[in-house]
Order: structure tokens, then C-alpha cells, then sequence
């Protein structure tokens, strides 16, 4: 079934392996990507780009409906997926991290982005996050601290 999110043009994808098992990247993944959001800067970065969703809300652990500065919780599927939408003046975009279990307590987390930018400003602002590569950058650290809080637990 296509969602909204297959339907936003390709960007990237990232992943990383990690030393535990499915369920517990899982519960970490979640954990990092809604604490990582969840703050002041990030509402007030928010608000000035004109997202839609500017504030927590909705219950926790996510579920559909969910929200954090920038992003509403558009799925999620079990076993470990989770689809995250959102939009401001510039973009329109989709996050969906996904979960593979590797074996013998290993696993992979892996991070997609799609996006449009349309119009004039929609295109400077794609060269200012994705050209500079701030947008990779944000997604190795979230990526990286999934890694590690799974691997503390």
C-alpha cells in the first residue's frame, strides 16, 4: 500500500549496524528520535520555518498521531517501523526508519528520506540543508546515538 511518504521524491538513506538485538534498537531508535526533537531549539526552529507540528504531543511510546517539533508520526508498523511526516514553507518531507535484524543479536538501523522543495525558495533551502551537508550530519548523530543507547541496554 503506498503512503504519502512513497509518493515525496528520494533523498537519501543512512544506516547503521548496531550491537543488539531488533527489539532493542527499536525501543531506542524511538526513544532518540523523539527526545531529539522534543526540545526548546527545536520548537522555536520549528516555529520559524513554519512547520505544521511545533510542539510534543500525543501519547508515548509514539504512535500514529504523535507529534515533536517538526515531525508527526504518520506509521508505525511492527515489526520496527516507523514513518515520520511533516512540512513547513519550504518542504514537505518524510523520515521512515526501519529496523533489519542481522542475526546472532545484531541489527541495522536505517534512516530514508524523501522530500520536495518546491519553488524558487524550496531549492535554496534544499542547498542550504541538503548541499552542506547538514542534513546527513543530523542523521549520523541521530543514528549514532540510537547505536548507542540500544547497546548500553
Amino acid at each position: 500500500m503506498s503512503t504519502e511518504a512513497d509518493r515525496l521524491p528520494y533523498v537519501d538513506e543512512h544506516s547503521i549496524e548496531i550491537g543488539a538485538d531488533p527489539e532493542t534498537t527499536w525501543e531506542a531508535a524511538l526513544r532518540v528520535v523523539d527526545g531529539s526533537f522534543a526540545s526548546t531549539r527545536s520548537s522555536t526552529v520549528a516555529r520559524l520555518l513554519g512547520c505544521a507540528d511545533v510542539e510534543v504531543s500525543g501519547p508515548r511510546p509514539l504512535v500514529v498521531g504523535s507529534t515533536f517539533p517538526g515531525f508527526h508520526v504518520e506509521t508505525v508498523e511492527r515489526p520496527w517501523k516507523l514513518g515520520l511526516g511533516g512540512s513547513h514553507r519550504f518542504s514537505r518531507y518524510a523520515l521512515t526508519l526501519r529496523v533489519d535484524a542481522l542475526g546472532e543479536g545484531r541489527s541495522r538501523l536505517r534512516a530514508e528520506t524523501r522530500a520536495e522543495f518546491p519553488g524558487l525558495e524550496g531549492r535554496a533551502y534544499r542547498a542550504l540543508v541538503i548541499g552542506t551537508r547538514g542534513h546527513v550530519l543530523l542523521l549520523r548523530r541521530l543514528l549514532g546515538a540510537a547505536r548507542r543507547r540500544a547497546e548500553r541496554s
